[in-house]
């Protein structure tokens, strides 16, 4: 049986606002006046549906009109159920809010499209006291100190870093303010995370990692290197970090290792957390998790595009020691 996510958490801005961000920084490109713009969109969008359709990942993202085409038609939707999934967890609030009141460091795996780093910004916002025009009320004037950074590291295989920016661009200035954007620190980096050694990605330093809908891309693209990458984690991340996994449920593949035949996330699993019945002796430890959890957007919020509604399988790891 599949479980619901409340539609918005008040850790996150309200639904219409992480929309509305989309809207701003594609404003040419949704609402031009030339039909033709708008045509054009639509044939970038079908051409990256056909090369999905393929699981073709890298000929999806090759030049910029595909990776803006695929943020204005699928980015809004993940990420309000990327914000909603981020504010299901009590902990991954805490990373992206600092609420230990020290920096914190995100790695988000795949995540240059801009779903991720915008649902990370809609939580982020609100904490900030006196600082975001969409902060909560502080309590007392000593809450106004928020000297702490959410840096936030995006590894793609493809160059977002165009979209990044108008993203971040809008960020600040439609959601923090701009002599405190500082504290919202992104840095977008085009390459391939296999390739990437610890000390490039700053693992020990990692206060929480998510691979969204990235996984079965990975080991589609190189099973030895994302079964090394994932052994990098259990060797360099410190105690305490958080990692997310999270795919489409029902869409895990199979892996074959040897001559047997696992489902991925079982491998996963034995990977991070131990063979089945000596989990007690792995790295990681699973906090949270479900093979089917629905986000589905609300019928009233105000997009050009259609909103999908997503149904996930995640599981939220921590680390042991």
């Amino acid at each position: 049986m599949s479980s619901q996510l409340p539609e918005h958490n008040e850790a996150s801005l309200p639904p219409q606002e992480i929309i509305d961000l989309f809207k701003r920084t594609f404003d040419d490109e949704l609402y031009g006046d030339e039909e033709e713009g708008l045509e054009a969109l639509q044939v970038q969008i079908q051409e990256v549906k056909s090369h999905l359709y393929d699981r073709d990942y890298l000929g999806a993202f090759d030049n910029d009109s595909k990776r803006v085409a695929y943020c204005c038609r699928w980015s809004p939707a993940r990420a309000l159920g990327y914000a909603a999934l981020f504010a299901h967890f009590e902990p991954v609030v805490d990373v992206l809010t600092c609420a230990e009141k020290e920096d914190q460091s995100v790695l988000c795996i795949g995540g240059g499209a801009g779903a991720e780093l915008v649902a990370i910004a809609s939580i982020f916002t609100p904490s900030r006291p006196f600082v975001s025009k969409y902060a909560k009320k502080a309590e007392s004037e000593s809450d106004n100190e928020t000297t702490e950074s959410l840096n936030v590291h995006l590894v793609d295989i493809a160059d977002w870093e165009s979209v990044t920016t108008r993203l971040l661009e809008n960020i600040e200035k439609h959601w923090l303010y701009s002599n405190e954007f500082d504290s919202f620190k992104v840095k977008p980096e085009h390459k391939d995370i296999l390739t990437m050694d610890s000390q490039a990605l700053s693992l020990s330093k990692l206060n929480l990692i998510t691979l969204l809908f990235t996984t079965n891309e990975l080991f589609k693209e190189n099973k030895a290197g994302s079964i090394r990458f994932l052994q990098q984690l259990n060797k360099n991340c410190s105690k305490g970090c958080l990692l997310l996994i999270v795919e489409s449920a029902g869409s895990y593949s199979h892996i074959t290792v040897g001559t047997k035949k696992f489902p991925l996330q079982f491998l996963i699993d034995t990977i991070l957390c131990g063979k089945r019945g000596q989990e007690n002796e792995g790295d990681w430890e699973v906090i949270a998790q479900a093979d089917s959890s629905w986000y589905r957007c609300g019928g009233r919020l105000d997009y050009p595009i259609k909103l999908e509604n997503m149904r996930v399988f995640y599981r939220l790891y921590r680390k042991k020691t």
